[in-house]
């Protein structure tokens, strides 16, 4: 949805941007392809204005239209890509996070916060854990999934409780942590241990460790996690099998950026 005019920042928004943008993010998995007027409802834009900027999206190649049906196409994807070829993270991380995908023989992540979310931008994938697929672009809830929680222990406490007030926090399984002081001693937990370890809180079967990444000033950037089945190991030890690598490729990658 276009956002309010109390959400705007005044004199420095531009409005016409930001419908755009709108159009573009109504476009996804449950929506592939859509008419004007379902473009209009999916965005909250009156027909005329969701006509007007689809059309601008099509002249720029970005869209396209078949049958009154408007689809992205893969010129979209010079958006995202502006965002991986500018992150030092794309080129370190990768060579690393295949010798861990080789040792374990699990799927190796690594994700960035984008509020109060960790968004997906490396993986590398050899079992299929979740019910969704994850890709690259893909967004979780940071509060119940390991790298968000080395995320969310990686900030000050203000803005931690922030982030979290901004959170949907639910039961996802039986497992799930939604009590706010227990959410807040497990990030503690994170910050003293240097990992985070969540064993079927968001998915029945899914268990994952993270670990951060850290800038020269030691701040925390980014997370890197290994995650799989219970019906393959228990907790300790998938501790055991995927920390000690996935600690090493961390180092490595905190080493390449200081050399940067």
């Amino acid at each position: 949805m276009v956002e309010t005019p109390s959400q705007q920042p005044s004199d420095s928004y531009v409005q016409s941007f930001a419908r755009g943008l709108s159009v573009i993010r109504a476009f996804g998995p449950q929506r592939p392809q859509m008419t004007l007027t379902e473009v209009a409802a999916a965005t909250g834009l009156t027909r005329a204005g969701a006509r007007r900027i689809l059309l601008t999206l099509e002249h720029l190649g970005y869209v396209t239209a078949e049958d009154r049906r408007f689809t992205l196409t893969p010129r979209i994807l010079e958006l995202g890509y502006a965002y991986l070829s500018a992150t030092p993270l794309w080129n370190l991380a990768l060579p690393y996070m295949e010798e861990v995908a080789e040792l374990t023989r699990e799927s190796c992540s690594v994700s960035v916060l984008d509020g109060a979310d960790i968004v997906y931008i490396l993986r590398l994938s050899t079992h299929k854990v979740m019910s969704i697929n994850l890709a690259v672009g893909s967004r979780l809830p940071a509060w119940v999934t390991s790298m968000g929680r080395v995320l969310l222990a990686g900030l000050p406490e203000a803005e931690q409780e922030r982030l979290l007030d901004q959170s949907q926090i639910r039961v996802y399984t039986a497992s799930t942590l939604t009590d706010r002081a227990q959410l807040r001693e497990a990030l503690a937990a994170v910050r003293r241990d240097g990992h985070a370890c969540v064993v079927q809180e968001l998915e029945p079967g899914l268990q994952s460790v993270a670990v951060p990444i850290v800038d020269r000033s030691g701040r925390v950037i980014a997370a890197m996690n290994v995650s799989g089945h219970v019906n393959r190991y228990t907790r300790d030890e998938m501790l055991a099998a995927f920390l000690p690598p996935l600690r090493e490729a961390a180092r490595r990658v905190n080493d390449a950026l200081l050399r940067r």
